[in-house]
């Protein structure tokens, strides 16, 4: 792309891209870090007439927004919401089938894991562990080792003790103990009655403040929304989860309507990271992910619009699927109308991960029709063809991306997670390009900028402006200078972006990254108070998750170990529309090979089974 400042440039068709020619940009975020007394002089200024203009003028000009959107000739026609070629069927798979009831389809994936043996966890002298999984408390519950009802009473201790912290640091925003001890009842007498659901049954999960799940209000993280939206039933996809006999433990803690990746949340407080309570979880899912990683639930659900799912699971050591767009149905879901977003399970294994997701995936109506999604899959884990199929993987790394990185060490250590993958399995690692990651961060930022604003704008202008957070505020004082002529713009360069990694599926079945250039980082304690913006460390942590959401991939954080600081360091999976299962496969393969390099946080960690015996 050719021209300099405010000069008309023209990009070539991306058929004629020479990828040879290509050199990646590293990223260079222009924006102040500021929290306390100068964020709130800040945000004056930007929302003011007479400076907000110029200072919001000067942060585009110096991240060059203006000269993409506005000066530049992009020639492909917009695409509106992903659109995905047809796709072959993944080998070595199950179809699940989400016609099925999910009671139904929770009976085919059991089935599709590896053989459950009681004595690796229960045992004598059994090896050391780091969660205990879906299945541990499945069968704990079914060999009268213990019952609901009292692992919702270790449960119930545990979370009014941390809620009552002082300064608050909630993991749950909303949470009633009546309502936990009538659900672990209830499931208690179907286990009592020899007549469990599934087994989901008696399994505790936490749902994101922005998913409807009555009688729970739905506000997203603000202290308001509640007073002009009404929560009637379930989400859809908490319905599935019901249905399965799972306890939903409340309402998870996030970052104000998703707008942030730490998880700062001055209305509430702030969620800590198991793994060291000076530091974020990542967000905007934080309070499901520090659930899940202190050992209070095994699985929880959030929602990943711009990494959501996969930035906290990969800060706090868990594992974070971030499905395909429009796998899962949305009604229910505050986010449901944009083109970026999915909700999606948290859990403390990629086992765990596969059973929460096929209760809970399957696509709407219209989506059926639209998007033609390939049939619902998982891995056939306990197939003998499993080994064969790792070793034909190939995996696509591209390295100069890859090593954009705070600390080396990051990309280091998920080198050595991979080396260790290819020289078990004998997958193969192969050397990609991805052009205009720059443009596609660019593009990712205006779309779901300009969907979250339509959402909001009727109560933001209608004075409501002024009861959201500060860094709520500075996100939608730059949405609201986006023009539709800057949208249009981006939706172009959406479909150029999906031809580029569309190429390099041609040649690989995965692409592998980190999944965050950064580890957890450190809370400042007057950003508790009013929150922070920090820009820098939004684009670390964004730096390797856009292409899920732009382009509506399947990716997968899977936690192969920490840093020299104990902090935990996460790999991400890009895979294929609809490809789920595949990346699954090999999500399974690399937790297993990395447990090793593992350890259960030392900030906050619960054992509720064990308590419960």
């Amino acid at each position: 792309m050719g021209g300099e400042g405010k000069k008309k440039s023209v990009m070539a068709p991306v058929e004629e891209v020479d990828l040879a020619s290509v050199k990646y940009q590293p990223q260079q975020i222009q924006a102040p870090h500021l929290t306390g007394f100068f964020l709130k002089l800040f945000i004056w200024m930007m929302e003011s007439p007479l400076f907000g203009p110029t200072i919001i003028s000067s942060l585009k000009a110096q991240n060059k927004m203006n000269q993409l959107l506005r000066y530049t000739v992009i020639p492909e026609q917009p695409m509106y919401r992903p659109e995905f070629p047809p796709q072959e069927r993944e080998e070595g798979v199950v179809i699940v089938g989400e016609e099925r009831d999910p009671i139904e389809r929770l009976e085919v994936a059991s089935d599709c894991l590896p053989h459950y043996d009681p004595s690796s966890h229960w045992g004598e002298g059994s090896p050391p562990f780091l969660y205990w999984k879906i299945r541990d408390f499945a069968h704990a519950y079914r060999s009268n080792i213990t019952t609901p009802s009292l692992v919702a009473e270790q449960l119930i201790a545990a979370i009014e003790e941390w809620n009552n912290k002082t300064p608050p640091m909630p993991m749950l925003i909303y949470f009633s103990s009546e309502e936990v001890r009538k659900q672990a009842e209830a499931s208690t007498l179907r286990f009592s009655d020899g007549k469990p659901r599934t087994v989901l049954d008696g399994i505790f999960i936490a749902i994101k403040d922005d998913i409807d799940c009555y009688p729970y209000p739905s506000k997203s993280g603000t202290t308001w929304y509640d007073e002009i939206y009404t929560v009637e039933k379930d989400a859809v996809c908490v319905g599935r989860l019901r249905r399965c006999g799972a306890i939903l433990i409340g309402k998870a803690n996030m970052h104000e309507l998703g707008l942030g990746t730490t998880g700062n949340n001055p209305n509430y407080g702030t969620a800590r990271n198991p793994h060291g309570i000076d530091r974020y979880t990542g967000g905007s899912s934080s309070g499901p992910a520090a659930l899940v990683a202190s050992g209070l639930c095994p699985a929880a659900i959030g929602t990943d619009g711009g990494g959501s799912v996969r930035i906290p699971s990969s800060l706090c050591g868990i594992v974070g699927l971030k499905t395909t767009y429009g796998r899962t149905q949305m009604t229910g879901v505050m986010c449901e109308c944009g083109t970026v977003e999915v909700v999606s399970p948290l859990a403390a294994s990629v086992e765990d991960a596969i059973i929460v997701y096929s209760a809970l995936a399957g696509s709407s109506p219209s989506d059926k029709i639209s998007l033609r999604p390939s049939p619902l899959c998982v891995p056939n884990l306990s197939s003998s063809d499993n080994l064969s199929i790792l070793q034909s993987l190939r995996l696509g790394k591209y390295s100069d991306w890859f090593h954009d990185v705070s600390n080396p060490e990051i990309s280091t250590k998920c080198e050595d997670a991979l080396a260790l993958l290819c020289s078990t399995f004998g997958c193969q690692i192969e050397e990609i390009v991805l052009p205009e990651l720059e443009e596609m961060r660019t593009a990712h930022v205006v779309s779901i900028g300009c969907e979250s604003l339509c959402a909001l704008n009727p109560d933001y202008l209608d004075g409501r402006k002024s009861d959201l957070t500060l860094d709520t505020r500075a996100s939608l004082a730059l949405f609201s200078t986006f023009s539709a002529s800057d949208y249009v713009a981006c939706q172009r360069l959406r479909r150029r972006i999906m031809y580029y990694h569309m190429q390099a599926f041609n040649k690989v079945d995965i692409i592998v990254t980190p999944t965050t250039g950064i580890t957890a980082p450190k809370i400042s304690e007057s950003a508790l108070k009013v929150g922070e913006s920090d820009y820098n460390v939004s684009g670390y942590l964004m730096r390797f998750v856009q292409a899920g959401n732009l382009l509506g991939l399947p990716a997968i954080s899977v936690p192969i170990g920490h840093d020299k600081e104990g902090l935990p360091i996460g790999l991400q999976l890009i895979g294929r529309p609809w490809a789920e299962a595949t990346l699954l496969r090999a999500a399974f393969a690399l937790e297993e090979l990395c447990i090793q390099f593992r350890k259960r946080p030392s900030g906050i960690f619960y054992d509720l089974l064990k308590s419960s015996v």
